[in-house]
């Protein structure tokens, strides 16, 4: 079986490919693959090395071989001329007067096809700027409406953790977030607080929130009233990180209740409870 490799292309796109041809490769090297129509070329990420079920997908298609310096030029002649369509194209997008944004322009490595990414808040009729844009540039056209994590993906960039925004360095698809994934780990409901450069909610925020669920879980409800040792008082904060939670009394003392206690203490009532009902159950038997 050949040895399966991400692909890495212009805007953080990601593709898997089969060593078909059982080249000798090296990571980080550019390769000629197999594309829909011709090829491309890309850069490899990483060597697979776990079993991907692909019975519900496209099969990966094959690396044709390692990249020379002639495909490298190429390359860079191709990224030139992507930036040069770049004022054609939105020249003609104003001149049909539609409403979408215009975020990145690839070329397919043969330049059997010219893709242009862009965004929109509704659905855009654009077969009149296909045509131009055929005209053009002399090769199949296609315009993909992508959404605005999607262009934050492909234009990259910081977040303000002040590393690489994860959807560029690693996320292949993006899970569905809410403030409620915010307001579980407590945090500011600011928007500029929880937002990412794409202006939607982080996709960080979904990483811990298992972890703060099953903590929060066995701890009261802030504000409840709890009995320790010292007496009945508030649950005034919770403490995840450190798993804990501190007890507020009337006269102003704060009780530090860990988790362990708490599970330690319901425990100890479940054993009773057990018992209980297995003494009621015996005494109605008899």
């Amino acid at each position: 079986m050949p040895d399966l490799y991400m692909v890495e292309f212009k805007g953080n796109r990601r593709e898997f490919f089969y060593n078909t041809f059982y080249h000798s490769l090296s990571l980080l090297e550019h390769v000629i693959v197999q594309a829909e129509r011709g090829e491309d070329m890309g850069s490899l990420l990483l060597r697979i090395r776990k079993d991907i079920d692909f019975s519900d997908k496209e099969k990966p298609r094959s690396i044709l071989r390692p990249a020379n310096d002639a495909d490298r030029r190429k390359l860079l002649q191709n990224r030139a001329d992507e930036n040069a369509a770049w004022d054609n194209a939105v020249r003609l997008i104003n001149e049909h007067q539609l409403e979408m944004k215009l975020v990145d322009i690839e070329y397919q490595f043969d330049r059997n096809k010219l893709t242009f990414y862009f965004t929109a808040d509704h659905r855009v009729d654009f077969r009149a700027l296909v045509r131009d844009l055929a005209a053009e540039y002399k090769t199949r056209i296609e315009l993909r409406q992508i959404g605005v994590r999607d262009e934050a993906k492909r234009i990259g960039g910081f977040g303000v953790c002040g590393h690489e925004q994860c959807c560029a360095r690693f996320l292949r698809s993006f899970e569905p977030i809410s403030t409620q994934d915010a307001r579980e780990q407590n945090l500011s409901l600011n928007p500029s607080k929880i937002s990412g450069n794409c202006g939607r909610l982080l996709c960080c925020l979904k990483y811990e929130v298992d972890q703060y669920s099953r903590i929060r879980s066995k701890y009261p409800e802030m504000g409840e009233q709890y009995v320790t040792d010292a007496g009945e008082g508030i649950v005034d904060r919770i403490n995840i990180f450190e798993d804990f939670m501190v007890v507020k009394m009337d006269d102003g003392a704060e009780i530090k209740v860990s988790g362990r206690e708490l599970e330690k203490q319901k425990r100890s009532q479940g054993s009773f409870f057990k018992k209980l009902r297995e003494t009621l159950m015996k005494d109605k038997k008899e």
